[in-house]
């Protein structure tokens, strides 16, 4: 069973994100409700996939993704951006930072079950 880590301060679309992977097999889902809670769960859940939003309390989630990037045990973990934050500007310095993909809320379910696939599938 894979594992996917979540940080997403809000419990909405936290809960959407956990049931639009649920519809799916094989997953099962760790939840962050802050990049900080995260980064406390890394080294207890081994995780095949994070997904992060950017705007969150105490740690946000390019301050997430540069930690997880730089550090050897989970740089090779793929990691999702899904926020609202959609300029030109905020893609660039997400991928610039690691992300590999980076959806712009609202985003179709579909759409993230698609690149989960495509990544840990």
């Amino acid at each position: 069973m894979k594992k996917i880590l979540i940080a997403e301060d809000s419990p909405t679309m936290r809960s959407l994100l956990v049931s639009t992977i649920e519809s799916m097999e094989g997953f099962e889902i760790v939840e962050a409700a802050s990049g900080f809670e995260a980064l406390r769960l890394l080294p207890r859940d081994k995780v095949d996939l994070i997904i992060t939003d950017i705007n969150m309390p105490d740690i946000n989630g390019l301050e997430l993704i540069n930690y997880v990037r730089n550090n050897p045990n989970y740089q090779s973990i793929p990691l999702f951006i899904i926020s609202t934050e959609g300029s030109e500007k905020d893609l660039e310095k997400g991928f610039a930072l690691g992300a590999n993909e980076y959806l712009i809320k609202p985003f179709k379910p579909e759409k993230l079950q698609e690149l989960i696939s495509k990544y840990i599938g």
